[in-house]
């Protein structure tokens, strides 16, 4: 019966620390209109554009605030993976307003408990796609390393 107290405290503490870190992050950005397929198109073309200059294959997605697939392009030789993978980055970063970086940070010094949430993909690559202060959609990159996916995700936003 101690332990089961003990037991039962500990997890207390460790679930009560991780949500204390994760209630000091800064308020998610408001929404706005959902993106265009004009916008969508070229923030794929930017990644795409990114990707081909470092003879990287990928996948980009981009999806709508609701996570609605917009625009999808798949360049050859892609690992199939990467299909989905692309599609689900996109929908973490403008479902969640915030990076899949973001959440690989919070399992780094938390522990895993934030992947129990719907959808949530822990690997760099996914980003929300903003205007001004509001997010109108998410675009995913997968193929390479997370980081190497995240550069060509930034890279389509800066073409935006």
């Amino acid at each position: 019966m101690k332990t089961l107290k003990r037991v039962t405290q500990g997890l207390c503490v460790l679930f009560s620390t991780g949500f204390a870190v994760q209630a000091a992050e800064p308020p998610r950005p408001e929404y706005g209109p959902d993106i265009t397929l004009e916008a969508a198109k070229k923030i794929a073309a930017g990644a795409i554009a990114e990707c081909t200059s470092n003879k990287w294959n990928v996948a980009v997605a981009v999806v709508n605030t609701h996570g609605s697939l917009v625009y999808y392009e798949r360049m050859n030789n892609t690992q199939s993976a990467s299909a989905q993978i692309a599609v689900d980055k996109a929908k973490v970063g403008a479902m969640y307003r915030r990076t899949t970086r973001a959440f690989a940070d919070v399992i780094a010094k938390t522990g895993p408990a934030v992947m129990t949430l719907p959808g949530v993909v822990a690997s760099p690559g996914g980003v929300p796609v903003m205007v001004g202060a509001r997010v109108i959609g998410g675009v995913g990159v997968s193929g390479v390393t997370g980081d190497q996916d995240e550069q060509c995700a930034k890279a389509g936003l800066a073409g935006m």
